[in-house]
């Protein structure tokens, strides 16, 4: 083998090496974490005010969602998680503002800011033991708890956990800001107190509750009386009501029943009537045929003659008149003779 292929091999093989070097060198941070790198050199940055420039020794470089070359033997990659942690909280003997001692359980979700501060501040207080994160948290929480709860009331507490749990988030907030921890939620899960302390309270309530359920049973009883005899007046009054018109539906179908048998000798004697009327009609007819020829042949005839007679009687009345007078006028005249 010739020394220039030897050479043209050695270079390949130093290449390579070097593509491997630089691959597995390069590292890509996953959403949930953040790279934290040392033994970079401090960068330059000037004040824009006072116009003085420093330099950044910290010697660290924070990557969040995006990828950086480690260089070999002169810079080391740490990683720091980001992701939330859900922390249980629990307080004893928590003494209220009334002097009651109570037990309180919580959960808080924790995680480490997203900004590079809060990255930085996180890396130099957890990023060697990343588990203290839990315990350091439920300290701060604790003792934030116990401030609150010393200034409240049990009552005020039960009352409302949602503004109680708010105030404590408010205590804790200084102390986990400041080692770059941000708290996202926190809830109060249960509470209990020596004694009987909360039994106590509650029976008050519960005695009303009761009373309120048995005068609330007692209505919905009378209620349901009063619809039960309200149904059966309606029903009642339906059934009257198909009482009477099945009477008045009877009635109507007798006194039909009554006219069809009826209908027969009604109809009867409505037809004897009209034969009654036209024999009535015949004879008023004939009676005046008969009048009529009475006037013709008897009445009319003797009026005539008796009408005759009567001037012929006047008229011999007239005629005698006539004579007596005429005889009385010639004794008259004789006498005066």
């Amino acid at each position: 083998m010739s020394p220039v292929v030897i050479a043209v091999i050695g270079v390949i093989v130093l290449l390579v090496i070097l593509a491997l070097a630089v691959i597995t060198r390069y590292k890509v941070a996953g959403p949930s974490e953040a790279f934290i790198i040392t033994g970079r050199r401090g960068k330059k940055s000037t004040d824009p005010v006072t116009g003085r420039t420093s330099i950044d020794n910290s010697g660290q470089k924070v990557v969040v969602g995006g990828g950086v070359f480690v260089v070999p033997f002169v810079q080391q990659k740490f990683t720091l998680d980001l992701s939330s942690r859900q922390i249980p909280v629990s307080v004893r003997g928590a003494v209220t503002l009334r002097g009651v001692k109570s037990n309180l359980d919580g959960v808080a979700i924790v995680k480490v800011g997203g900004s590079e501060e809060t990255i930085r501040a996180a890396a130099q207080r957890f990023l060697q033991q990343q588990d203290g994160i839990v315990r350091f948290t439920q300290e701060v929480l604790s003792g934030a708890l116990r401030a609150i709860v010393g200034r409240m009331s049990v009552e005020d507490i039960i009352r409302d956990r949602a503004a109680f749990a708010s105030q404590v988030a408010e205590e804790a907030e200084a102390s986990l800001s400041g080692q770059g921890l941000i708290l996202d939620a926190f809830q109060i899960q249960d509470i209990t107190t020596e004694g009987s302390y909360l039994e106590d309270l509650g029976r008050p309530e519960a005695a009303r509750a009761k009373q309120e359920a048995d005068i609330a049973e007692a209505v919905a009883r009378r209620a349901a009386e009063q619809a039960r005899l309200k149904a059966e007046e309606e029903i009642a009054i339906a059934q009257r009501t198909l009482y009477l018109k099945q009477a008045e539906i009877k009635a109507q179908t007798d006194e039909a029943a009554a006219q069809a048998n009826a209908a027969g000798p009604l109809a009867e004697a409505a037809r004897q009537q009209d034969i009654l009327s036209e024999q009535e009609k015949v004879a008023a007819r004939q009676a005046a045929l008969t009048d009529r020829e009475l006037d013709t042949k008897i009445r009319k005839p003797a009026d005539a003659a008796r009408y005759q007679a009567e001037q012929e009687a006047e008229a011999r009345r007239i005629a005698q008149v006539k004579e007596a007078e005429a005889a009385a006028e010639r004794a008259r005249l004789t006498g005066e003779g």
